[in-house]
């Protein structure tokens, strides 16, 4: 078996002078050549497709009859990750026959849970230094080729983000400076901005949550942010108008393999697959297999071949979401060397604040949970970074999950944080082609590196790549105000209009030509699916047409609500199932499971679990005297009759003497928040355990405790409040 590998090795960011790498004259001849090298093609690629381009996307039903009734295709990709849709974009571009087939979601594994980073490989670059690493110098090098593609080829889902490394020793600076310096030399013409150096005073301007004590100053570089699933997406669909066959919820049962007439050894012609959500079977014949399966890749390997060896090791990488006030809208953090050794970026998403990753060894599962130690590492080191006038609380974690890498290793290696980030693209025997490994960043590098070996390996007739500054979905006719043009001939509000054209580009006019009219004067059209996020109703129909078969890739990867914020995301759960359900024609019964599988997703893979983990472990209440005399007080306003507990018909008792409206589903949902043995009523002690997880900081803006607190404020005044939910962690 033949590898190709490309190293890009994780390292933390260090100095030391260019020349003394690879010499003076070597770069200034690399920045000439730079500009022939890597200027960006531009869509030259577009004027030398000869591929028709589908205006409508076919329905899922007809993409899996195209994949039954077709004699054969000459590619057929496993996996719809970022590298299998890129491998499938770069395929059909070539005047390729091309199938994807995915077993779950588009991006429903890794590739919708990075660090949302664009990155060239800024902590790569130390290794590069130290240890004259000049083939991992090139490999920064077509990183910082690709961020740049990327960032031409999808403006509306990335953009650069300042990254701001603060210093805190006087020795760094120089050291950081260098360092950061050659990434900007390495990008060349396709730098995003120049880094610069910032005094101590300016660094608090600009990101005045930082700890003041003992800063020196900082540094600030540029790179990509994106948003991941998105782009994943849009990669796929963007493979859907070029002519390639994709289908979600279909898996590979086993591989199709004939006798090669010649040699008489066996030959991988295809994949039988089973349709996951009805259970039909059928096979697909093609020339060649692609196995872009990422973590899953050495599974697939095996169905070709029992024996071969492992080449995956997979890690584990969690993240925690955050309230927005946590960092500045549009500047990052990073901190290079934290207390074990890891890397932790501190990043604006969303408008929400996205903290992370750890690296721990893991075992390969669909379903990845992230673990409370990992997110408790992440605090404490958010807090070593953060000012002690804001308190980094538990409580505040709006969500969290796991991302497993497939990290590419010698199988006896233990210590994943010295593993290469690689990817290798190998053939097997039996023509099996895989790529493993890789980045984010890199994928239309690794999918071209892909399928010119499948079509040397296979004897496959096809044109040059051509992917190379090709626009993604939704990227043509975008420009930065296109929003304007969705308020004024739309009237949408204008948090929502910005939010469709960063999210679908300029097919944010399909997505408000499919909204409903609100009857309100503002907005005009587009009801919102839960009142603090732009998130609207028409995006559930517009997500079928995106593929979307289950209520989880709605609030995961359609709209990344589940990924934000799991409290909204379950309130908004029904509303989206009573959506699809209509559209699709769901029974009660598909409704009720939908609902269900949904709301496991959030409590296990989302991090919702851990809120009622805070509360159950709070056996011990550390409550004073006092403070348990004042709550008794509090919860007898509601639990008059002296039962022990209130339900929501207590509450909406006392809130209807105090001229306070709340539906019943939003106080079910309340209640349901601290009910941890789910009876349907909180007892004394729930609330006590809840109060004393709010003073410890575990839980935050529990809606219960600030409803019950304002009730018993207003029971004296006699005056009608307001009470709207105010986030919450889990």
């Amino acid at each position: 078996m033949a590898f190709r590998k490309a190293l890009k090795r994780t390292a933390v960011i260090g100095g030391g002078a260019v020349a003394t790498v690879f010499g003076l004259s070597q770069l200034i001849e690399y920045r000439k050549a730079q500009v022939g090298w890597a200027r960006l093609d531009n869509v030259a690629a577009v004027a030398d497709l000869n591929v028709p381009y589908a205006e409508e996307f076919p329905s899922r039903q007809a993409q899996l009859t195209a994949l039954r009734t077709t004699e054969e295709f000459d590619v057929l990709v496993v996996g719809g990750g970022a590298t299998g849709a890129g491998c499938a974009l770069d395929a059909v571009t070539r005047n390729l026959k091309t199938a994807l087939v995915e077993r779950s979601d588009f991006s429903s594994g890794t590739s919708s849970r990075s660090t949302k980073l664009i990155h060239g490989g800024v902590r790569y670059l130390q290794k590069a230094i130290m240890q004259l690493d000049y083939e991992q110098y090139m490999m920064v090098k077509e990183a910082l080729h690709e961020r740049a593609n990327l960032l031409e080829i999808a403006p509306h889902l990335s953009a650069p983000l300042p990254i701001m490394l603060p210093i805190y020793k006087w020795w760094q600076l120089p050291y950081y400076w260098a360092g950061i310096k050659m990434y900007d030399l390495v990008a060349g013409i396709q730098c995003l901005k120049s880094s610069y150096i910032l005094s101590k005073t300016k660094a608090l301007e600009l990101f005045p949550m930082l700890k003041k004590d003992k800063l020196v100053g900082a540094i600030v570089y540029y790179d990509g942010r994106h948003n991941d699933a998105r782009m994943n997406l849009a990669i796929a669909l963007s493979a859907a108008r070029y002519g390639a066959i994709i289908a979600n919820y279909t898996e590979v049962v086993h591989l199709l393999k004939t006798k090669d007439p010649q040699t008489g050894k066996e030959k991988v012609c295809g994949a039988h697959c089973r349709d996951v959500i009805t259970g039909q079977e059928f096979d697909v014949k093609a020339k060649c297999v692609i196995n872009a399966t990422g973590p899953f890749t050495d599974s697939l390997r095996k169905m070709d071949n029992q024996q071969t060896q492992n080449i995956c090791q997979p890690s584990a990488g969690v993240h925690v979401v955050m309230p927005g006030y946590y960092s500045p809208d549009n500047m990052g953090l990073l901190d290079p060397a934290t207390s074990d050794g890891r890397v932790i970026f501190f990043l604006p998403w969303e408008k929400m604040t996205i903290a992370g990753t750890t690296d721990t060894p893991t075992n390969v599962t669909a379903h990845p949970i992230p673990g409370e130690d990992d997110i408790n590492f992440i605090l404490r080191e958010i807090r070593s970074y953060l000012s002690p006038d804001v308190e980094v609380r538990r409580g505040d974690v709006l969500a969290a999950w796991s991302g497993i890498r497939p990290l590419v290793t010698d199988p006896n290696s233990k210590d994943t944080q010295s593993i290469c980030r690689n990817h290798i693209v190998s053939t097997s025997d039996s023509g099996l082609v895989t790529i493993a490994g890789g980045k984010w960043t890199t994928y239309r590098s690794m999918a071209e590196e892909t399928l010119d070996a499948a079509i040397k390996a296979h004897n496959l007739s096809a044109s040059p790549c051509k992917t190379v500054g090709l626009l993604l979905e939704g990227a043509k006719g975008w420009t930065p105000t296109l929003y304007i043009r969705l308020v004024q001939d739309y009237g949408l509000e204008n948090e929502v209009a910005q939010h469709l054209a960063s999210t679908y580009g300029v097919k944010a006019f399909d997505v408000a030509k499919m909204a409903h009219v609100t009857g309100q004067r503002w907005p005009i059209v587009g009801k919102r699916l839960v009142s603090e996020f732009p998130y609207i109703e028409s995006e559930v129909l517009y997500a079928i047409k995106e593929y979307a078969c289950t209520a989880v890739d709605v609030i995961a990867r359609r709209t990344r609500l589940g990924f934000l914020n799991v409290q909204a995301a379950d309130e908004a759960l029904p509303r989206i199932v009573q959506i699809m359900g209509k559209e699709l024609d769901w029974s009660q019964e598909r409704r009720t499971a939908e609902l269900d599988a949904a709301r496991k997703f959030l409590y296990q893979e989302m991090g919702y679990r851990s809120r009622s983990e805070q509360l159950t472990r709070t056996t011990d209440i550390n409550l004073d005297y006092q403070e348990v005399v004042r709550y008794k007080k509090r919860f007898h306003k509601f639990d008059k009759e002296s039962k022990g507990f209130i339900t929501t018909v207590d509450v909406q008792q006392v809130l209807d003497s105090i001229n306070i409206h709340i539906d019943e589903n939003s106080l079910h949902e309340i209640l349901n928040e601290v009910d941890l043995n789910k009876n349907g009523q909180v007892e004394f002690d729930e609330f006590l355990q809840l109060m004393s997880a709010v003073k410890k900081g575990h839980v935050s803006a529990s809606r219960l405790a600030i409803l019950m607190r304002t009730a018993e404020e207003t029971l004296d005044k006699r005056g009608p409040v307001t009470v709207d939910r105010s986030g919450g962690g889990v």
